[in-house]
């Protein structure tokens, strides 16, 4: 099973390095020593820690088949006479959506609002360092 370091974690989380330390601390997020003697986090400890971390939906959210929520930022919107993209930054994440213009319009949406990215897709491509 692999091993991360502390900063590879927070970057996989999305936190700070100083965010999962604090969790590290409190016990929260499990860690060992690496062979150079700096903490680290299995693999599979991330991983099962991720799952949780996220939690159940806040009280008074919608409801959706789609898990992959991206709470964010609207950052861009163009409308054409017919269609319309929307663009929200989530942490690092920059989601690019193309719907109706008359979608975007019932939404009112404008830059600077905050919007959720929901995703599903049946094709999604996964990549690994090796």
């Amino acid at each position: 099973m692999p091993m991360y370091a502390l900063r590879e974690a927070a970057e996989l989380l999305g936190v700070s390095v100083d965010t999962v330390r604090r969790w590290a601390d409190a016990g929260r997020l499990p860690t060992t020593t690496d062979p150079a003697g700096h903490r680290a986090v299995d693999g599979a400890a991330l991983a099962a820690f991720a799952v949780d971390a996220t939690g159940p939906a806040e009280p008074g959210s919608s409801t959706s088949s789609m898990r992959n929520r991206f709470p964010g930022i609207v950052t861009r919107v163009v409308r054409g006479d017919v269609a319309a993209q929307v663009e929200v930054q989530s942490g690092p994440h920059r989601f690019v959506s193309l719907l109706t213009r008359e979608a975007v319009d019932d939404l009112d949406l404008h830059e600077g609002d905050r919007a959720t990215a929901t995703v599903k897709s049946t094709n999604v491509a996964v990549e690994v360092d090796r």
